[in-house]
């Protein structure tokens, strides 16, 4: 009898932190859902990346600010692969890098409708499905914080920092809500990573190389070292971790 592989859903996944924890997940065993806004062709290569590792794989298109389509994706990842069983909730933006009294209220008022209220309305999907799914093992939850909860990110977007503050005080209470069903709950607070949200979305491509000399380590993390954190997060060697915010930011 074939073994099921557990169903991952990641959100955001086409691009970045998100492709390498799919691409990840798919060589350790999972079927995976790539959740994307816009980027099919992106998408389409993490897929085909994690078919070729051997798992099956969907790209899943929807905005992860809109309920309805938050919804809409859920269903879709569900059909395709089979009830879920781990959700990494990594779909967020910074928006223009700027001191707040420079910044667009239309983009701060975006940033937190992406990374406070669509993450929160993820993980009540991702609840939802993982609460009806009781019979599946180590069922979780990470949400995808940052290190800039703790440093505030003066001078490029505090409004940044703060949506991820909400991330982590989030974690915690949602993970104290689902452990007595089994289903655990933690953070990954990346540092300083080398993808292209700097120049897609702060709108600064030289961002890592002007803050890597501050980073103890003396350089960004690759996308494949925050997934290893996630990895291991939603494994059955973090069977005691709960509510966890779980940094990995080379010393900072």
């Amino acid at each position: 009898m074939a073994i099921k592989r557990p169903v991952l859903l990641v959100t955001g996944g086409s691009r970045g932190i998100g492709a390498a924890i799919c691409i990840m997940a798919a060589a350790r065993g999972y079927d995976v859902a790539v959740n994307y806004q816009s980027n099919g062709a992106a998408a389409a290569e993490v897929v085909d990346a994690c078919e070729a590792a051997g798992a099956k794989a969907v790209a899943v298109q929807g905005d992860m600010a809109r309920q309805d389509e938050i919804a809409r994706v859920f269903t879709d990842a569900a059909q395709a692969l089979g009830p879920l069983t781990q959700v990494v909730v990594n779909a967020g933006i910074t928006g223009p890098s700027s001191r707040l009294a420079e910044a667009d209220p239309a983009v701060i008022a975006h940033c937190i409708d992406v990374n406070v209220t669509g993450a929160i309305l993820v993980a009540r999907e991702a609840t939802r499905a993982l609460l009806a799914h009781s019979q599946a093992p180590n069922r979780s939850i990470v949400m995808i914080s940052s290190i800039a909860a703790g440093l505030g990110s003066p001078d490029e977007f505090v409004w940044y920092a703060a949506s991820k503050g909400a991330i982590d005080s989030f974690t915690i209470g949602l993970a104290r809500e689902l452990a007595p069903s089994g289903i655990r709950v933690n953070a990954v607070a990346p540092g300083m990573t080398e993808t292209d949200i700097h120049a897609l979305s702060s709108g600064e491509p030289g961002r890592v190389a002007r803050i890597a000399p501050s980073i103890p380590l003396r350089r960004a993390a690759q996308p494949e070292e925050i997934a290893e954190m996630v990895l291991f997060a939603m494994s059955k060697a973090a069977s005691y971790v709960v509510g966890s915010v779980l940094r990995v930011g080379g010393g900072r």
